[in-house]
């Protein structure tokens, strides 16, 4: 079994296809910016973000609500240096909701929302310390 993406159900397809390409910088697949669907891939690694358009859907297994209440999913993105990424899509419009700040000893994250209000986690991986006593 491997995963192929995790597919975030939407309602402004557009606003959310620009966040996705143009702020966070990951590679669309097809440049269908106006749904119903397209598949984004980060530079490095085979997992992908797809976004689908929530009323298709809603049609297709016809029990989804117009719109998503509270927070159903954290897309996690890893990058190598997480003030320099957040400095660059925060100039090209994303807001940060926390950080960057250390969660772990070993991790440092920064939240945002896109536009639809799903949560996105940016990650920067620390090498283990050994230096301390």
């Amino acid at each position: 079994m491997e995963l192929a993406q995790v597919r975030l159900l939407v309602t402004d397809f557009p606003a959310c296809y620009r966040f996705y390409a143009d702020v966070l910088g990951l590679k669309p697949q097809s440049g269908a910016a106006d749904g119903p669907y397209e598949k984004f891939s980060p530079t490095a690694g085979s997992a992908g973000i797809a976004l689908q358009d929530r009323a298709m859907m809603a049609e297709l297994l016809g029990e989804l609500a117009e719109s998503a209440t509270g927070h159903r999913s954290l897309v996690v993105l890893r990058v190598d240096d997480l003030d320099g990424y957040c400095e660059r899509i925060t100039e090209r419009g994303a807001r940060l909701t926390h950080g960057p700040v250390p969660m772990t000893d070993r991790m440092r994250v920064a939240h945002l929302k896109d536009p639809e209000g799903n949560l996105v986690e940016l990650q920067e991986w620390l090498l283990l310390r050994t230096d301390r006593a």
